[in-house]
C-alpha cells in the first residue's frame, strides 16, 4: 500500500473502507467505455466529430497533472454571474482579477480552465496557448428583481474560437419552463462548436419546484439526473457536468414521467454512492460521453468532501471533477493543495473502477 493510499484514507476518514473497496451490482464495469490514455483513439474517434474536435479533445486530456491519464481536473469560474461577484470572490478578493483565476487553474495542474467570455476574453492573449480555455456561453444573472432562474446567451461559438479556446460549455436547467428554449439554443450552439472543431461540455441540471419535496430534494435524484444525462448526449454534448446523486426515486415519489421496477432492483441496487453515480455514467451512452462531477460549495469539510466526490466519480467510471468554490474561495496555496488531492485519486492506480 503506497503513502499516497494511505494519505487518501486518512483524508476520507470513516469513509474510506465503504468509497475505496465496495463492489458495483449494477451495471459491471466491462460495460463501460472507461476514461484512459486512449480514450479519444478508443472510444470518441468513432464518432462523427471532425478532426479538429478530435485533437482539442485530445488537447484537454494531454494538459496538466492528469496529463495522457484519460482523467481530468478541470477550474470552473461563473459564479461572478451565476452567484454575484461579491459573494464569489469576498473570500477571496484577489479572483476579481480574471488573471488570478487562469494562474491558479495553471499552477494547481488543472488540465482546462472554464469561465465566462469577460474573464477568459480578458487574458486570453497572454494565455490561450499556455492552458486550454473552456468558455462558457450562458448564465443565469440575479441582478433582476426579484431573482429569475433562467440560462441566457452571453457570448456566441465565435468568440471561443476567435480568443483561442478549445472548448465550449453551457447549462440546460431540465425541467424548468424554459427547458424546451434551452435544449434549442444550446443545441444549435453545439452543433456550431462541433463545425469549428471544438468540445462541447454540458452543465446538465435539474431545475423544477416539484422536484424539492418536505422529505427530500430530487434535484439530486441518480434517475432524473441520469435522464437528464440522457437528454445532453442526445444533443451531443461530448462531456457531461452533473452534480453527484445524492438520492433516488425520483420518478416514483413525483409520480411523474416513465420509469422500471429494474432500474431501482437491477441497475441500481441499494443507495451506495457508486452505484448511483454509475447509473449517471451510463446514462451518458455507458461512458461514450464522459461524466464529471461537480464539486459543490465551500463548506467546513472541504477537502474531505472533494476526495469523497473524486473517489465516487472514478470508482463509478467517470472521467474527473469540475470543482471551482472549494478551490479559489480560500487561499491559493490551500486552492492548489485541494486541486492537488483530487488529481491525486485520479493518479493512485490503487483506486481502482468498482
Amino acid at each position: 500500500m503506497s503513502s499516497s493510499f494511505t494519505s487518501i484514507q486518512e483524508v476520507l476518514g470513516k469513509d474510506a473502507d465503504d468509497l475505496l473497496h465496495y463492489k458495483a451490482k449494477g451495471f459491471p464495469r466491462d460495460m463501460l467505455h472507461l476514461p484512459g490514455p486512449d480514450f479519444v483513439d478508443r472510444v470518441f474517434a468513432a464518432s462523427d466529430r471532425n478532426p479538429s474536435t478530435l485533437r482539442n479533445f485530445q488537447h484537454i486530456l494531454g494538459h496538466g497533472r492528469l496529463a495522457n491519464t484519460g482523467y481530468v481536473s478541470i477550474l470552473p469560474v461563473d459564479q461572478g454571474i451565476e452567484h454575484s461577484a461579491g459573494a464569489s470572490f469576498a473570500p477571496n478578493p484577489i479572483y476579481f482579477d480574471p488573471e488570478n483565476i487562469v494562474k491558479l487553474a495553471i499552477d494547481g495542474g488543472c488540465n482546462a480552465v472554464a469561465s465566462t467570455l469577460g474573464v477568459l476574453g480578458s487574458v486570453a492573449r497572454k494565455y490561450a496557448h499556455k492552458i486550454p480555455f473552456l468558455v462558457k456561453l450562458n448564465h443565469n444573472e440575479l441582478l433582476t428583481y426579484p431573482n429569475k432562474f433562467d440560462q441566457i446567451a452571453f457570448a456566441q461559438v465565435k468568440q471561443a474560437v476567435d480568443m483561442g479556446a478549445v472548448s465550449i460549455g453551457a447549462t440546460i436547467y431540465f425541467g424548468s419552463p424554459e427547458s424546451d428554449r434551452q435544449i434549442q439554443d444550446v443545441s444549435r450552439w453545439f452543433a456550431a462548436a462541433h463545425e469549428y472543431g471544438l468540445v462541447t461540455v454540458l452543465w446538465c441540471y435539474l431545475r423544477s419546484n416539484a422536484f424539492k419535496t418536505p422529505e427530500k430534494d430530487y434535484h439530486v435524484a441518480a434517475d432524473l439526473t441520469g435522464q437528464a444525462n440522457h437528454l445532453g448526449v442526445t444533443i451531443e454534448a461530448d462531456i457531461i457536468k452533473q452534480k453527484l446523486p445524492e438520492n433516488n426515486g425520483g420518478y416514483n415519489a413525483l409520480k411523474f414521467g416513465k420509469t422500471d421496477k429494474r432500474v431501482y432492483s437491477n441497475l441500481t441496487p441499494g443507495d451506495h454512492p457508486i452505484e448511483l453515480c454509475r447509473y449517471q455514467v451510463a446514462n451518458c451512452y455507458l461512458g461514450r460521453a464522459p461524466l464529471i462531477n461537480s464539486g459543490g460549495a465551500s463548506g467546513e469539510n472541504d477537502f474531505a468532501e472533494a476526495a469523497k466526490t473524486a473517489v465516487i466519480n472514478k470508482r463509478a467510471g467517470g472521467m474527473g471533477l469540475i470543482s471551482g468554490r472549494k478551490a479559489f474561495q480560500r487561499p491559493i496555496t490551500d486552492g492548489i493543495r485541494l486541486l492537488n488531492l483530487v488529481q491525486d485519486i485520479y493518479l493512485n492506480k490503487e483506486i481502482a473502477v468498482a
